[in-house]
């Protein structure tokens, strides 16, 4: 009589071992079934595996960026990530305590968040969120740097400065975290949508409207002064912490809190803002469906009959969407719901299309004979990310022919995306946007920016030390004298995206992974992993570099001096008021 052959592990499906019995193991388990032989070896390397790993282990979903590949390596890197920061350093936002000057840091300087893992940075208008491995959340800077507050205010005030990193105090654990430019919202993983107006007294939704199964939230994202949500179903919401019935809501109750004692908010010894939370029980505004929407051809994916949206990314006034089959469309205004309930979204074909993609004079250039010179346009496209801030948003795919389109507040369906020809066919997964600097992240984790130098918000180092011609610096020798001896000027704007380095301030250079990105304002943040082992001078390497900087500040202290603030006007639809700067009403500089 035959018997059966036991089962063995190499007998089960591959996608049982990967589904459901991987993600239960212990990494080292995982790690020593791989050395057993080639097939384990070759299975225990699955992306997917690690990205599960990456989400379930450390609370890193690589949320808005493009990544295909690379899980397992940045999840050995995740057990000591860096936190770099650079740029505009007013009202604390760089976390840099040592320093109460309120001038730029042109280069990335580590930040050390103690006994925190970060897996996501954020920056907002005149602050930085950081999410942990534990879901915490830290934040520094000044979520309103508008509003007066005293010394001995609490964080129930939105002025209320945090000069390095704190912890809030919330009932669960975050998921991920946007901002806008005065407030930010953040979902937590029993899928509650929190809003902060101030950092002592967030408040989520409890409208019945969102207990829907349907309506299960997907993501949430701030535009420049309302929040967003993007539910599984492709439908969208909006409210305005900061006018219309919810303004006066938050309004009401923050006077009602003031009137008690224990409501301020007020910094623990740890470091821990110790939140009051509330809730506020109306419903957001619902936007209109999406309209019908063509097939895209050459786009590499199967079309869907029925496109929904599958992405959100809001800025100033706007939101910009993307379906799943790749169409990009923009809603606005949103100054208000008076005017939302007026607009519909546009679908944006040239931002969608390949054929009309391939027309763009960046790739129709008769003028210019030389094959070297000329950008090829790629075989199919289909767009996978968006993102948005201030005045722009981004439209890009991925992989080695990547494209990258620009467009902004006034962008129309007859519209042509800006094209950057040395952003094309870069593999890039992320592109941020501050007030007037940009940054994209490769696949290969090179972080290139490009833009106005906004305090030194574009990260390429000291401009009274670099070569004068080079992105960064000056354009001359003799605007670089200037500066170093009298001080004032300003680079000029970089509009080739240039590699940043973070080895800033080391006496060896070090090869380092940049993995995320993230730019408001004036100011820009990352998170690196090394690529070689530590050596010994590494617990120097920030204090060196804060000493470059602290020199780099007294040579720029004095002519600072009769710099003096733009005058302070009224932000349309919001009722905190703000800056008048560069490029817009109500804008603000370093903001």
């Amino acid at each position: 009589m035959a018997t059966s052959k036991p089962l063995t592990l190499s007998d089960m499906p591959i996608e049982l071992l990967i589904d459901n019995l991987f993600p239960v193991m212990g990494t080292s388990d995982i790690v020593r079934l791989s050395s057993t032989d080639k097939y384990f070896s070759m299975i225990c390397s699955d992306e997917m595996l690690w990205k599960r790993k990456l989400e379930s282990d450390f609370n890193f979903t690589g949320t808005g960026t493009a990544r295909t590949s690379g899980w397992k390596f940045i999840y050995r890197g995740l057990f000591k990530p860096r936190v770099f920061v650079w740029g505009e350093r007013s009202n604390g936002r760089l976390g840099l305590s040592k320093y109460s000057s309120n001038h730029g840091v042109p280069f990335p300087t580590e930040l050390r968040i103690p006994e925190a893992r970060i897996v996501n940075l954020v920056a907002g208008g005149m602050s930085f969120h950081a999410l942990d491995s534990k879901g915490r959340v830290f934040v520094w800077g000044t979520l309103d740097g508008t509003a007066p507050t005293l010394q001995s205010d609490g964080f129930s005030e939105p002025g209320k400065r945090a000069d390095t990193p704190v912890r809030l105090h919330l009932p669960a654990p975050v998921r991920s975290v946007s901002c806008g430019r005065l407030h930010s919202s953040c979902l937590d993983q029993k899928n509650r949508i929190w809003t902060f107006t101030n950092w002592g007294r967030p408040f989520y939704l409890s409208s019945n409207l969102l207990t829907d199964p349907n309506l299960a939230p997907l993501q949430v994202e701030c535009g420049w002064g309302f929040s967003s949500l993007l539910t599984k179903s492709g439908d969208v919401f909006v409210w305005w912490p900061f006018s219309g019935a919810m303004g006066e809501a938050v309004e009401a109750k923050n006077n009602e809190m003031d009137q008690v004692g224990d409501k301020k908010a007020t910094l623990t010894a740890d470091g821990v803002i110790p939140c009051i939370p509330w809730d506020v029980n109306i419903a957001p505004f619902r936007l209109p469906s999406i309209p019908i929407l063509p097939e895209l051809p050459s786009t590499g994916k199967e079309q869907k009959p029925l496109p929904q949206l599958i992405q959100i990314a809001g800025f100033d006034r706007h939101i910009v969407g993307l379906t799943d089959n790749g169409h990009v469309l923009k809603f606005g205004p949103l100054d208000n719901i008076e005017r939302a309930g007026h607009a519909s979204w546009e679908y944006l074909p040239k931002f969608s299309e390949i054929s009309r993609v391939k027309e763009h004079p960046a790739f129709v250039n008769e003028d210019d004979d030389s094959a070297a010179n000329r950008l090829t346009p790629p075989e199919a496209m289909h767009i996978t990310h968006i993102s948005a801030n201030f005045l722009h948003f981004i439209a890009y795919s991925t992989g080695g022919s990547s494209i990258v389109l620009m467009g902004d507040t006034d962008t129309m369906p007859q519209s042509e995306p800006k094209i950057i020809p040395a952003l094309q066919n870069r593999d890039v997964i992320l592109v941020v946007l501050g007030d007037y600097h940009n940054a994209a992240l490769t696949a290969t984790g090179r972080l290139l920016t490009w833009g106005a130098y906004s305090a030194g918000a574009l990260g390429l180092g000291d401009p009274r030390k670099l070569e004068p011609g080079t992105p960064g610096g000056f354009e001359t020798l003799r605007d670089r004298v200037r500066a170093t001896e009298h001080g004032g000027g300003t680079p000029p704007d970089v509009s080739v995206p240039t590699e940043v380095r973070f080895d800033h301030g080391r006496k060896k250079s070090k090869d380092r992974f940049c993995f995320s990105a993230t730019a408001a304002g004036w100011h820009s943040g990352a998170l690196v992993i090394d690529l070689e082992p530590n050596s010994d001078d590494d617990d120097n390497e920030i204090e060196e570099a804060e000493a470059q900087s602290e020199a780099l500040r007294e040579q720029t202290i004095e002519s600072h001096r009769t710099w003096e603030t733009p005058p302070i006007v009224p932000l349309p639809g919001i009722f905190r008021v703000g800056y008048a700067g560069r490029g817009g009403f109500g804008r603000g500089v370093g903001e």
